[in-house]
C-alpha cells in the first residue's frame, strides 16, 4: 500500500449516516404517487444513483414533482438526524495529514454542503461535489475529475476513492482511481461484489493504515 496523492470520499454510509432523512423524503414522494413505502433496510439496499438518474425510472413523467416533494421532506429533518459514521471523524483527520481530500456524492450538492458544515468538516475538504453540480453524476467520470482537480491532482491510481458499495468502486475504476471499500458492504452483496483494490472493514482500521503511511513518510 502506497501513500495516496489525494483521497476522494463518498458521503452517505461512508462518512455520514443520513439514511432516516433520505427514507423520509422517498416515502413522502411514494405516498404522493400512491406507491409502496420502503423500509430503512430497503432504502440502504436500493439507493445508489443520483435523483436525476433514478427518479424518472420510478416516477415517470412526474419525476420532477416527486423530486420537489423528496427535497422538501429531506430538508425538514436531515441536519437533525445526521450522524457521523463510527470512526469517520478520526479517519478524516488522520487522512488530512496524508493528502488533500474532497467529497464526491450522489446526494444533492446543496444538501451535501449543508451537512458538511453542520458536522464542522467543510474545512477538511478542497471541494464537496454533489449530484447536480456537474453535467453528469456518479458513476460518470466527470464529477470525479472535478473533485481531483480541486485537490490539484490528475486522476490516476495514486488517488483513492473511498466508498461503501459496488457503484462507488465502479465510479473509481471508470475514472482511473484506486477503488477503496470502507465497511462490510453487507447492504450491497459484500466485498466480493464490490471488488475493491483496498478494503478496510472499519474506519479505525483505515485510520491505523493511514497513520502507518504517515509515520513511514516521516521516517523516510
Amino acid at each position: 500500500m502506497t501513500r495516496p496523492s489525494a483521497i476522494i470520499w463518498d458521503w452517505d454510509n461512508t462518512l455520514a449516516d443520513g439514511w432516516p432523512a433520505i427514507r423520509a423524503g422517498l416515502n413522502a414522494a411514494f405516498r404522493d404517487a400512491g406507491l409502496p413505502e420502503w423500509t430503512l433496510e430497503e432504502v440502504k439496499e436500493r439507493v445508489r444513483k443520483s435523483l436525476r438518474d433514478s427518479f424518472p425510472g420510478i416516477f415517470g413523467d412526474r419525476w420532477e414533482h416527486a423530486r420537489d416533494i423528496f427535497y422538501a421532506a429531506v430538508r425538514a429533518t436531515h441536519l437533525e438526524v445526521l450522524r457521523p459514521m463510527p470512526g469517520a471523524e478520526a479517519a478524516l483527520r488522520g487522512a488530512a495529514r496524508i493528502a488533500p481530500m474532497a467529497v464526491l456524492s450522489n446526494k444533492g450538492g446543496s444538501l451535501l454542503r449543508a451537512e458538511a458544515d453542520h458536522l464542522g468538516w467543510t474545512p477538511l475538504f478542497c471541494a464537496l461535489v454533489g449530484a447536480g453540480d456537474c453535467a453528469a453524476d456518479k458513476p460518470d467520470p466527470i464529477p470525479m475529475r472535478v473533485a481531483c482537480a480541486a485537490c490539484g491532482v490528475t486522476p490516476g491510481a495514486s488517488v483513492w476513492y473511498v466508498g461503501d458499495n459496488a457503484l462507488d468502486m465502479d465510479a473509481a475504476r471508470r475514472a482511473g482511481l484506486l477503488p477503496v471499500l470502507l465497511g462490510d458492504a453487507a447492504h450491497d452483496g459484500g466485498p466480493a461484489a464490490a471488488a475493491p483494490a483496498l478494503h478496510f472493514l472499519t474506519a479505525a482500521q483505515m485510520t491505523d493504515a493511514l497513520s502507518a503511511l504517515d509515520k513511514a513518510a516521516a521516517a523516510g
